[in-house]
Formats: structure tokens, C-alpha cells, sequence
């Protein structure tokens, strides 16, 4: 899978899975606060109107999921694989999220503010206006995704990496970009304070781009 280029690079861990999982349904009456569902493959559902506390989920695997209405609050996923699946407009704040595969997701208006990222690709996703607002990510990698209009701002990023992703307008206010390459990205309209860019890597092109949007001109 070309999820294992970004993989690669940064070093990033991925999922634990056995090699032996077998299709599971869950069960409504589950989605309660601090129940922990283990090993399994989940198809072609809908989940929907939940909302738990501290929920956990450990070596699962969704393939075309559809999540609606739903709310997990210190939401915790550990080597789990989210394969084309929607959960647009919900809400995962505070989650914890490591060793973790977001294939060809939509995730359009989620909320993963506050979380901790760890060992985690996005890899092919529609983020649009999503929020990771005030998260901390590590070894983390966004390759090929539309993260147009997303807000990223007050995180903490180590080792994170974004390669050809639309971040179009998206928000950075307060983030150190430091080591964090943005050479192949789009960044047209991003939120950024200047302070921030110091050891950023971006194109030519990029360059003129920030300076217009810093307020600087550019002798024609």
C-alpha cells in the first residue's frame, strides 16, 4: 500500500493485528461508558446516535463504516485500521490514539481537539474543516489527504510530516513547524504567525505565497 511510503520515512509504528480476526457485530448495548471492545473486523455497518465516555477500541479493524451522530469523548484506539469510512461531523475529543490507519476515510467537520496522536497515518482521507485543535501528535503522517479549511492551531507536532495534502486556509496559528516539510503541499490562504516558521521547509513558490499573505511585496 503506498501508506507505507510515509510509513516508512518517519519510522511510524504500525497497526498490531493477529493474522486470525474474524467478522464481529457490536452490540448496542455496549456503547457505554468505559467498555472496551477487542479483536475483530467490522463491515458494512452504520453506528449511530452513541455517545460514550472513554470507550475503547483494541485490534479492530472497520472497513466501510459509517459513523453519524456520534460522540466519544476520551475516545481510546490502539492498532486499529479504519478502512473507507465516514464519520463526518463527530465528535472524538480528548481521544488517545496510537498505532492507528485512517485509509481513504471521510472525516469532514470531526473533532479531534485535544487528543494524542501517536503512530498514526492518514493516508488518502477528506478532512475538510476538521479539528485537532490543541492536540499533541507524534510520529504522525498525512499523505494525499484534503485537510482544506482544517484547524490545527495551539498543537504540539514531533515528527510529523504532511506530503501532497490540500491545507488550503487551514490554521496553524501557534504551531512550531520546525522540521516539518510542506514542500509538496498546497498552502494557499494558511494561518500562520510568523514566529512559527522558523526552520519550515517550503517550495519557491511557497515562498512568495507566504510573503504575500505576511504582508510583504514583492518587487515585480
Amino acid at each position: 500500500m503506498e501508506h507505507n511510503n510515509i510509513s516508512k520515512k518517519l519510522r511510524i509504528l504500525k497497526p498490531k493485528l493477529p493474522t486470525n480476526l474474524e467478522k464481529i457485530q457490536l452490540s448496542e448495548d455496549e456503547f457505554i461508558d468505559e467498555f472496551v471492545f477487542e479483536g475483530g473486523i467490522v463491515n458494512d455497518t452504520t453506528i449511530e446516535n452513541k455517545k460514550s465516555h472513554k470507550l475503547g477500541f483494541n485490534q479492530i479493524i472497520f472497513r466501510n463504516v459509517y459513523f453519524t451522530e456520534v460522540y466519544f469523548e476520551n475516545m481510546e484506539l490502539t492498532d486499529v485500521i479504519f478502512d473507507e469510512c465516514n464519520f463526518s461531523n463527530c465528535c472524538f475529543i480528548g481521544g488517545i490514539i496510537h498505532r492507528v490507519e485512517f485509509l481513504n476515510c471521510k472525516f469532514v467537520g470531526a473533532n479531534f481537539s485535544e487528543s494524542t496522536f501517536r503512530n498514526v497515518v492518514f493516508d488518502g482521507c477528506n478532512g475538510r474543516y476538521s479539528l485537532f485543535r490543541f492536540s499533541n501528535l507524534k510520529d504522525v503522517g498525512f499523505q494525499s489527504c484534503d485537510l482544506r479549511l482544517g484547524d490545527f492551531q495551539g498543537c504540539v507536532f514531533n515528527k510529523v510530516q504532511f506530503e501532497t495534502c490540500n491545507l488550503i486556509e487551514s490554521q496553524f496559528a501557534g504551531v512550531k513547524l520546525h522540521g516539518i516539510n510542506l514542500s509538496s503541499c498546497e498552502i494557499e490562504g494558511i494561518g500562520v504567525r510568523i514566529e512559527d516558521l522558523l526552520g519550515v521547509t517550503i517550495s519557491p513558490l511557497q515562498a512568495v505565497s507566504l510573503c504575500k499573505l505576511m504582508g510583504v511585496k514583492i518587487q515585480e
